[in-house]
């Protein structure tokens, strides 16, 4: 009976190394292997990044003119008129050339030509346009005082300009495109009322031959 236990015990044995010989053997990627995927995805990453940035789309480009040869004043009120709407070349050096003839674009001249602040100009008119009659020229002022602003500086003049009733009969007209220098003309009579032509038609033929459009960043 023992030795029958015995062999019984001997053959379980054999056959457990038996199984454990034949099972097979687990396999692990190597460190070098694991580096190389990484590497790949890494790969894959950047060359959707450098894709994504390739088809990113351009900034749009916006048409602007400028003044070739003007100065600062000058440029300054060129650059707030398209910034109002006014972007027809000819009606842009209309209102330049008016504002040549009125003021050469001195924003602190009364008239006569002494250059002095606002509340020192005593009789006619004063300003880029001569502001000159009572409502005009008091109405600057109170403009000047409801925004923070100096009544003899470009800056609140301009934006005075545009807040006139008197500009307003014929913003509509100054924004509409395709006409000539002499229809803008007859539009800036009404704006700026003058009594003496002279050669402010002239000025804006010399204006219009200096704007040129170029493209800047919107």
């Amino acid at each position: 009976m023992l030795s029958n236990l015995t062999i019984v015990t001997v053959s379980l044995f054999g056959a457990v190394a038996t199984s454990a010989a034949t099972l097979p053997t687990p396999t692990f990627a190597s460190t070098s292997t694991l580096e190389q995927q990484l590497s790949k995805i890494s790969e894959v990453n950047k060359t959707q990044e450098t894709a994504t940035k390739e088809v990113a789309p351009e900034k749009p480009k916006e048409k602007r003119l400028i003044c070739k040869g003007c100065n600062t004043y000058e440029s300054n009120t060129l650059e707030f008129l398209q910034g109002k709407g006014v972007t027809d070349k000819n009606a842009l050096a209309t209102i330049m050339g008016n504002i040549r003839q009125e003021s050469t674009f001195i924003p602190n001249i009364c008239e006569g030509g002494a250059r002095i602040p606002y509340h020192q100009c005593r009789s006619g008119g004063y300003g880029l346009i001569q502001f000159t009659d009572a409502t005009r020229y008091y109405g600057l002022g109170k403009f000047a005082a409801s925004i923070g602003g100096d009544p003899s500086t470009l800056d609140t003049q301009l934006k005075y300009i545009i807040h006139e009733n008197d500009w307003k009969m014929i913003e509509d007209g100054m924004k509409t495109p395709g006409k000539s220098i002499n229809d803008y003309m007859r539009l800036a009579r009404k704006w700026i009322r003058w009594g003496h032509k002279g050669p402010r038609t002239e000025y804006a033929y010399d204006y219009a031959n200096k704007l040129v459009l170029i493209d800047t960043d919107s």
